[in-house]
């Protein structure tokens, strides 16, 4: 499956508008849409509580605050992989405090390319989380079928009195 076939959806947090232009550019619709952008951890934690979102790209820092504790957050979504933009003397700080969670982080100033290189490394961490989801409701589908298959045994023990095996074998 190529990942060209997927659109992602993105929610862009920074409040500079050359990186906000920029990144417009290198985000075309065909691959990643709806591209929201907001200019504070505030809004970006309203426009978080209201949709799902396939990426998020924090350029720090923001006016109300760093924007770590926002991307550490948006991380626990077991759909969204994160960016987070920081000046290159903090970068070695922030790194050590975010990866663990799975925080990408990317020195500032940055190139174009190491833009694009992050979004193809974003992509295919968001492939992997949706194998994992699959994997997950398709477990989550054998345990409803393992809980239909237990009450049904259960009624044929108690009102057709047979014994578990027995049961077992009828269904």
């Amino acid at each position: 499956m190529s990942l060209k076939n997927h659109v992602y959806s993105v929610l862009l947090v920074s409040v500079s508008e050359p990186f906000n232009t920029t990144m417009t550019e290198i985000l075309p619709p065909s691959h990643y849409e709806p591209v929201r952008t907001v200019g504070s951890i505030s809004g970006a934690k309203r426009e978080f509580a209201e949709k799902a979102f396939d990426f998020v790209i924090v350029n720090a820092p923001l006016p109300d605050e760093q924007g770590t504790r926002f991307a550490v957050d948006c991380c626990l979504s077991p759909e969204t992989v994160v960016l987070l933009l920081v000046r290159r003397e903090l970068h070695e700080e922030i790194y050590e405090k975010v990866f663990r969670h799975g925080v990408f982080t990317l020195p500032k100033p940055t190139t174009r390319s190491a833009l694009l290189q992050a979004l193809s490394w974003m992509a295919v961490n968001r492939e992997r989380l949706r194998k994992a989801e699959q994997k997950v409701l398709s477990i989550e589908d054998r345990m409803k079928e393992i809980r239909i298959v237990n009450r049904a045994k259960y009624l044929l023990i108690s009102e057709r009195k047979m014994s578990e095996p027995e049961a077992h074998r009828y269904l």
